[in-house]
């Protein structure tokens, strides 16, 4: 066994080498590059191949064919020398005693850094898998950010691994595919680059759903036998139409992409036989006016299907691709699809932001590359919003699947957002600070909710006013990575601001029922009560305290002199405004408003979640009698407070309709309903709404029970 090994490795290795050997190499590159380019890039492969002398890939060639083969993607590419050399060294960092320090001293700066973005951290800084996969995308996206080509050189070489992916585990094959359809091949499409993205698309589907691939596979093949001559005979008509009428344009036509139309039949549950439009055809002409004309010829030679038709010239996708598409009923009623584009677009589409190194195109073909710098700049934002690796992935997920809307700002200024973008998407796009203060909006001149879905072709109108602030139910429906980012980075500062405030005044409660003044704290002795707790300031300590992952009266005897009497302590309620928000919690089981005898409860993670003092839930149980606080309402409460009401009733039609009526009458809100038994004569409802205090309570009470068709009320 271990010659038949032998054997088939060096079989391997001689493959290898006449397909990604540095001589085919460095003679594709002649092709168009300068021979001094040329000769810095036989001088990183020989620096490369000495780094990984030993070393072998688990197919079994020596490793040194791996990143000759990234590069040799990237060249057929026509990617840069400094590109080419970065890719011959990408994994020296990673799998040998080379530093990116040695290679900037021997290769320069632009190649040390584009080896830097792509190279790994190290394995043992992260708890999990997980953690580690998370910050590595961050660091590779952020070194997009300073050079895009290092995210050619990270495609090329997640590209080479998946074709040679046969030779790994199950497991691993199917961990690899799942993060290429998910990350890699999105980010492939992105940034323009078609011949990529669908490869990845292909290998990863193949490697992760291996018998759907085969399935589907083998039932297109046998539809396409059947209709071999139909590609043939659709560009033929095609390319005679467009001679007819003086446009030389090219034609050419192919089967559509596999997992394109497996994500087809999953998205609209459709079976394979559903799928009609197997086929597509690209026609690539001289300039935008024979795009138009070519779109009017072709829509003579086969009847078109008026709803499946796009205009990506006049409106751009993100990434910068433009193309007329349409959707005609094809020889034998089979539905095509065709693309009409100017050979500029056609380098864009195929190559997208690596067309700028290819062909060196101006005007509007730079549109991959500022789309790429426009989306590239939120990670910026993002990086700097609080929250971990994961959540940072998350949120670049979100915006690797764009499927575009087109809406107008009031000035008509176009911008463009994902497909299910809401107002407050809108809102963060044109400005942070307009989001964050955004209260309403006026779609098309028509005021409407600020969840609402936008679609093609509208005017969006913010309104914003000083008092508005970012609802956390925002989250629920928000599309894009930049509004979700901006929202939760505003609810956690201002979470920690109200905790901050409450934190103290906890605190100096506390300190005030030991006796101790609050000078206490501004004495040098705090420092050490701060060594003790594990923290670096007042204001981090205030912050645990209001979140309640501290208990105030255990931190307040830290401040106690070692010979102090305890004795005399006075019990000085803390008062409760209204407004603390996301640091109190008022509890369900009771529902406490203004007027109610309140006591309040420390919990970990939730600050203070205050019950009346009757309540059974509220009565100490088992929580130690230090978890408690005494409260009190203020005398200027603020906003209004959930109560709930039995209401029983004759079961006449009609009674629900009355008391809802009442509680309306009295300037108050039902937030529920519970018709919990309407057996018999008895209607028995339970009624969730709000109220400003115990007197406003009292009259809707008052209210309810003038109903005649009501026998009883009863605050629960």
């Amino acid at each position: 066994m271990a010659v038949f090994e032998r054997i088939n490795t060096a079989i391997r290795t001689r493959g290898a080498e006449r397909e990604y050997g540095i001589d085919i190499l460095a003679s594709h590159l002649e092709s168009y590059m300068a021979q001094e380019h040329v000769a810095l890039v036989r001088e990183a492969y020989e620096y490369s191949a000495e780094s990984h002398t030993g070393q072998f890939r688990q197919s079994g060639e020596p490793y040194i064919y791996h990143p000759l083969a990234v590069a040799r993607i990237l060249a057929e590419m026509r990617m840069d020398h400094v590109t080419l050399m970065a890719a011959i060294l990408h994994d020296a960092v990673e799998d040998t005693e080379v530093t990116v320090a040695d290679i900037e001293q021997r290769f320069g700066r632009d190649v040390a850094a584009l080896v830097d973005g792509v190279s790994k951290l190290d394995k043992a800084q992260f708890a999990n898998k997980a953690d580690a996969q998370a910050e590595n995308f961050r660091k590779l996206l952020l070194a997009m950010t300073q050079d895009i080509r290092v995210i050619l050189v990270k495609l090329a070489d997640r590209l080479h691994n998946m074709r040679t992916l046969g030779a790994v585990g199950l497991a691993k094959r199917r961990r690899v595919a799942d993060e290429t359809l998910e990350i890699y091949a999105p980010i492939a499409q992105r940034l323009g680059i078609h011949g990529i993205r669908t490869e990845l698309e292909d290998l990863g589907f193949r490697n992760r759903y291996p018998n759907r691939y085969r399935v589907l596979k083998k039932s297109i093949d046998q539809i396409t036998g059947e209709r071999k001559n139909l590609i043939r005979q659709v560009e033929q008509s095609l390319s005679r139409a467009l001679r007819d009428e003086n446009i030389g344009g090219a034609v050419v036509g192919r089967q559509k992409n596999l997992y394109s139309i497996y994500l087809k039949m999953r998205r609209k549950h459709l079976s394979f036989l559903e799928v009609m439009d197997l086929y597509g055809f690209r026609v690539v002409v001289s300039t935008v006016d024979e795009c138009y004309r070519t779109l009017g010829i072709i829509h003579h030679v086969y009847k078109p299907i008026g709803e499946q038709f796009n205009d990506y010239i006049a409106s751009p996708k993100v990434n910068g691709y433009q193309s007329l598409h349409t959707t005609l009923v094809g020889p034998g009623g089979i539905k095509i699809e065709v693309q009409i584009r100017t050979r500029d677009m056609h380098h864009i589409a195929e190559s997208g932001i690596a067309a700028h190194w290819q062909y060196k195109l101006g005007g509007p073909a730079k549109a991959p590359q500022v789309r790429a710098r426009e989306w590239l700049t939120g990670f910026l934002e993002m990086e700097h919003a609080p929250g971990n690796s994961l959540e940072f992935l998350e949120n670049v997920k979100v915006d690797l699947f764009p499927d575009e809307v087109y809406v107008f700002t009031p000035k008509g200024q176009i911008r463009r957002l994902p497909r299910g973008a809401t107002p407050v998407d809108f809102a963060y796009a044109v400005h942070t600070d307009i989001g964050n203060r955004a209260v309403a909006c006026r779609i098309n001149q028509h005021l409407a909710p600020l969840s609402q879905t936008l679609k093609n072709g509208q005017s969006v109108e913010v309104i914003t006013a000083r008092h508005g602030r970012p609802n956390a139910a925002w989250l629920n429906f928000v599309k894009t990575a930049k509004a979700r980012t901006s929202i939760r980075h505003y609810l956690k500062n201002l979470r920690e601001d109200e905790a901050v405030r409450l934190g103290k005044r906890l605190l100096e409660r506390s300190l005030d029922e030991l006796g101790l003044s609050n000078r206490v704290l501004k004495r040098v002795g705090v420092k050490q009560v701060l060594t003790d707790l594990g923290l670096e300031d007042l204001e981090a300590l205030y912050v645990s305290i209001g979140l309640g992952n501290r208990l105030a009266p255990l931190v307040a005897r830290h401040f106690l002199p070692a010979d102090a009497d305890h004795a005399g302590i006075i019990d000085k309620p803390l008062a409760i405004q209204g407004t603390e928000q996301l640091v109190v919690e008022y509890a369900g089981c009771c529902r406490p408003i203004p007027g109610d005898p309140i006591r309040g409860h420390v919990s970990t993670g939730r600050g203070i979640v205050i019950h009346r003092v009757e309540c059974q839930s509220g009565t100490g149980g088992r929580a130690a009698p230090l978890d408690w606080v005494t409260l009190t309402w203020a005398d200027d409460v603020e906003g209004v407070f959930a109560v709930e009401l039995r209401v029983q009733g004759e079961n006449k039609r009609g009674v629900l309709a009355r008391v809802a009526t009442e509680i309306a009458a009295e300037d108050s809100s039902i937030d529920s309903v519970n018709m919990s038994d309407r057996t018999g004569d008895v209607a028995d409802m339970r009624i969730v709404l709000t109220v400003r205090d115990r007197a406003h309570l009292a009259r809707v009470i008052r209210r309810i029970r003038r109903i005649e068709l009501v026998e009883r009320v009863q605050r629960i």
